[in-house]
């Protein structure tokens, strides 16, 4: 059976050259960076050409990316660190409702040490309401914390609208962009945008799992999570992960190679999804028309059929997409993202999200649509039965 995989904002299949410079750094050159003897010297070249590959992508000192297990910890670092490392200048947080658990379960931990996490609300398709973040931005804001690209909708922000404004109400404050969904998919330069924080995932850009960096600027004050033998300027000890980021490093040039095309190719899969879903009666489509909305997500909504019996039923058939809000076992309760734009019951119950990336075809888009057209009225009778 022919696989078809639009599930690319879960995890994405590791690229070539990545794999063979993993393989490659794990049986030949696996000495611990650490060490003093020539082992060691080459697998810290390792360390600094894929720092040197990173920052040319974002046009940042090498000594500005830090390397982590994934974005998880390049959130969590990012919030409790930045927090506990600023809270002589102020205690007050500001977020999105449509943020990562990575985001959204850290600041809980904050909010229980007394930071004020102030969210902002945002509307329908996932805007958000820029004259309330304004409003917001008081002198004791000590950190703003927004996702670049959302990952279920795919809704975008302004971050350097964010950025602007930041400098003018709250200069002090930190600026942490969770670009999880973003980096790879637009061209970020965080000085520019006033970005002091921000946060990537390997294995959402064909990189190695359990990868994944933290740019920090140097004026950004910060603690560290992990304590150890001092490793990464004593703020993320630990013996470096030398093949995985090799793999990241590599994999971050690739995405910022022929990028224009690439981008172009993910936006025309997108539209064409969104172009032939549009021509099925009862699918509502979330996040932002057009060319608002990032390059490589659509979810949407299928009436009347289970997001997970969707799931399922396409993926006996070799096509793989996510489920866009599961509900628990002992609660219904939607997703975060669905529940802030205010979508129905009946839509979050039934949303399910296609992710592409550049190894993706129209002529997949075509398949699974054909395949969507046949069955979903099949799926919409044996659910009212």
């Amino acid at each position: 059976m022919k696989e078809i995989y639009f599930d690319n904002s879960s995890t994405t299949v590791v690229s070539k050259k990545a794999a063979e410079i993993v393989m490659h750094v794990m049986t030949c050159d696996y000495g611990n960076p650490s060490s003093l003897h020539q082992k060691g010297v080459d697998a810290e070249k390792y360390i600094k050409n894929a720092k040197k590959q990173i920052a040319k992508t974002l046009k940042v000192s090498d000594n500005e990316i830090y390397f982590t297990s994934g974005g998880t910890e390049s959130n969590n670092w990012a919030l409790i660190g930045g927090a506990r490392a600023n809270r002589r200048a102020g205690n007050k947080i500001l977020t999105t409702p449509m943020e990562h658990p990575a985001v959204s379960e850290p600041l809980k931990i904050l909010a229980s040490e007394g930071f004020e996490i102030v969210t902002i609300p945002v509307d329908s398709q996932g805007r958000l309401d820029m004259q309330v973040l304004e409003n917001e931005m008081t002198e004791d804001v000590i950190l703003i914390s927004m996702m670049y690209v959302n990952n279920e909708i795919g809704a975008v922000t302004p971050v350097a609208e964010i950025g602007r404004l930041k400098k003018i109400k709250c200069p002090k404050a930190l600026y942490h962009v969770d670009a999880i969904q973003a980096y790879g998919k637009y061209v970020i330069y965080p000085r520019e945008l006033g970005i002091d924080l921000l946060s990537v995932s390997g294995h959402k850009l064909h990189g190695p799992k359990g990868t994944g960096f933290l740019y920090k600027a140097d004026s950004a004050k910060l603690l560290p999570l992990i304590y150890g033998g001092g490793q990464q300027n004593a703020l993320r000890s630990g013996t470096e992960n030398v093949p995985g980021i090799a793999g990241l490093g590599a994999a971050a040039e690739e995405a910022y190679t022929d990028f224009d095309a690439k981008i172009a190719h993910m936006r025309a899969l997108r539209d064409r999804m969104i172009a032939g879903l549009s021509e099925i009666d009862n699918v509502v489509i979330h996040g932002m028309p057009g060319d608002e909305g990032a390059p490589h997500i659509v979810n949407a909504a299928f009436i009347g059929v289970g997001a997970e019996v969707l799931q399922h039923t396409l993926e006996n058939q070799g096509i793989y997409v996510s489920a866009g809000s599961a509900c628990s076992s002992h609660k219904r309760a939607g997703s975060p993202t669905l529940t802030a734009i205010d979508a129905s019951r009946e839509e979050m119950e039934s949303s399910v999200r296609f992710s592409f990336a550049e190894n993706n075809t129209e002529e997949e888009v075509d398949e699974a649509l054909a395949y969507l057209k046949q069955m979903l009225p099949m799926l919409r009778r044996y659910r009212r039965k």
